[in-house]
């Protein structure tokens, strides 16, 4: 059975085996998340990103971490959908970010998984709903992972993923 918690923290310390990231759709790196786990993981993580890409929005793709520390196995590049109001099917996309992380890491045996809080950036998904999704999402798609971390960089995100897990 997958256990799913709620860190609040640096989602580049964690010490996983596989590291989301909320990538555009380059997947050469860009701002918030994707710009830190860039940074951590180094010039090769964008280079490794390129030479996979482009990635479409719902979907996910693996490179290695490089330079990640802990060493973290595997960065999991998935594109979340840009909020345009909600009704142009921006939930599901967002769903289905969740489901392919999942078989990406079950492709890669990865055992344990750090996800940060896909398309509430920049994109402007409603976080509140976001969280819902995700949770909901990752209790409902069979996968291998035994622990899987959704990650939250400030409080207010930690407190409505601890939410939507609650509930």
């Amino acid at each position: 059975m997958t256990v799913i918690d709620v860190v609040r923290g640096d989602i580049t310390l964690l010490d996983v085996d596989a590291v989301v990231t909320a990538a555009n759709e380059s997947l050469m790196g860009g701002g918030g998340v994707d710009g830190a786990i860039h940074r951590a993981a180094g010039r090769r993580l964008a280079e490794a990103g390129a030479a996979i890409g482009p990635c479409a929005p719902g979907d996910a793709m693996a490179t290695p971490a490089f330079d990640l520390d802990p060493p973290v196995r595997h960065v999991i590049h998935t594109v979340g959908p840009v909020w345009e109001g909600g009704d142009f099917g921006e939930a599901e996309v967002l769903a289905s970010c969740y489901r392919r992380v999942l078989e990406v890491a079950d492709e890669l045996a990865a055992g344990t998984l750090a996800i940060p809080a896909i398309a509430t950036g920049i994109y402007g998904f409603p976080a509140a709903e976001a969280a819902r999704i995700a949770v909901a999402t990752l209790r409902a798609t069979p996968t291998a992972v035994g622990r899987i971390s959704l990650v939250a960089f400030d409080e207010e995100t930690g407190q409505l993923l601890a939410a939507a897990l609650a509930s």
